[in-house]
């Protein structure tokens, strides 16, 4: 028998029986598309986050909700939507596919989420929305958020592909705004391979956002060709194709299910790491604010060159020959050709975002991790990163 070591996949889903099961089960019932997998899961996962399902929508990715949802709020080009420097290029691929004009803000140093004074700093009259992400799991200051947007009279979306544990204040993530988007890809806490959902307060706003995310029309697949007779269709608006199908929502059905078993493990690896970096020369994340939950989706690890013998890709290389995936999350924005020329941003316009996305390093935290995975990170980082 072979005693070499397999590699631990960065980010790899948990995936139990009940999840193959419903989606053998909904490959053999002849529907495959949107159907009634996914009104249950949109239900469900609605009444997790406290709301009922009139007020959610699935759709089949993070960037697909965040589309729709602008969209949905009457948001119009010319309108500028402020976001934060250190996300994913989704956020801002977004805004820009609805039509709006992106503006960054820079982050906080302890928390890498998007700073309250750099968003006042970057309003307008041109400003119409806020575009938050709760980064790693961790909550915004969404008091400080939704004071400025309420004065300024400004829509607020929460960017939640890393929180769909994240409370803020006892407050579920998702819910402060006027629409919650939520990523399902692979990595996520919650994975259905590729899936999103959008949570708005108004119920004229969500059932927009479903009409939006197929064709426009008023009639999906389901209530057209289900056993109660065909229903004949109407193009209201012009729409898009975003919407989930029946199997993505079997595995993300009893995903939900687990989804908090799923976190008291992350929280465990979380915790062992931080235990066993304390003395290492680099910044570890910081510890949740109290009355906040904190989802645990991304370990993120900040290395200091000064002090450290290797550099960040050096030990991005280093952790993959050890067999261990690693990730960035993630390069600043503005540290993307597209952006600099489409936009003129510099790395220097936002600096702590720059500065985190030149050192990030995030190491797996997966539910998924034996105690012998988790052994083998925290050697491998040990003996990588030293003085």
């Amino acid at each position: 028998m072979s005693s070499e070591k397999e590699f631990i996949v960065f980010g790899a889903p948990s995936i139990g029986e009940e999840e193959i099961k419903e989606v053998e089960a909904t490959l053999r019932s002849g529907w495959l598309g949107t159907g009634p997998k996914v009104a249950r899961f949109e239900k469900e996962f609605a009444e997790y986050k406290g709301y009922s399902a009139s007020h959610s929508a699935a759709v089949n990715s993070c960037t697909a909700a965040l589309h729709v949802s602008m969209v949905a709020a009457g948001l119009a080009p010319g309108d500028e939507v402020i976001t934060t420097a250190m996300t994913f290029c989704a956020t801002v691929s977004s805004i820009i596919h609805a039509g709006l004009t992106p503006v960054l803000a820079d982050i906080e140093r302890d928390t890498l989420n998007i700073s309250p004074d750099k968003i006042s700093e970057k309003i307008t009259p041109k400003t119409r929305a806020i575009l938050l992400v709760h980064f790693a799991g961790r909550p915004c200051n969404m008091t400080a958020i939704m004071a400025l947007a309420k004065t300024h009279n400004l829509i607020v979306i929460e960017d939640c592909a890393h929180a769909i544990e994240t409370k803020y204040q006892g407050v579920p993530a998702g819910t402060f705004g006027d629409f919650g988007c939520f990523s399902f890809y692979v990595t996520k806490n919650l994975a259905t391979g590729e899936g999103g959902m959008v949570l708005a307060r108004d119920e004229d706003k969500i059932a927009r956002v479903k009409r939006l995310a197929l064709h426009g029309m008023t009639k999906d697949a389901w209530h057209r060709f289900g056993d109660k007779g065909y229903k004949h269709y109407q193009v209201v608006e012009c729409g898009f194709k975003y919407n989930m199908m029946d199997i993505q929502a079997a595995l993300g059905i009893h995903q939900l299910k687990s989804i908090e078993e799923n976190w008291t493990r992350r929280e465990q690896i979380w915790q062992q790491y931080q235990s066993a970096f304390n003395d290492l020369p680099f910044t570890c994340p910081s510890e949740p604010t109290p009355g906040d939950r904190h989802a645990y989706h991304l370990y993120t690890i900040l290395l200091d060159n000064t002090e450290s013998s290797i550099s960040r890709d050096q030990f991005l290389d280093a952790m993959t020959s050890e067999k261990i995936g690693v990730g960035v999350h993630y390069l600043s924005i503005p540290e993307h050709p597209y952006y600099q020329s489409t936009f003129g941003w510099k790395p220097e316009d936002t600096p702590i975002a720059t500065e985190v996305g030149q050192n990030t390093i995030s190491l797996p935290l997966s539910p998924k991790m034996s105690n012998e995975d988790i052994q083998r990170v925290i050697s491998a980082v040990k003996k990588l990163i030293v003085r």
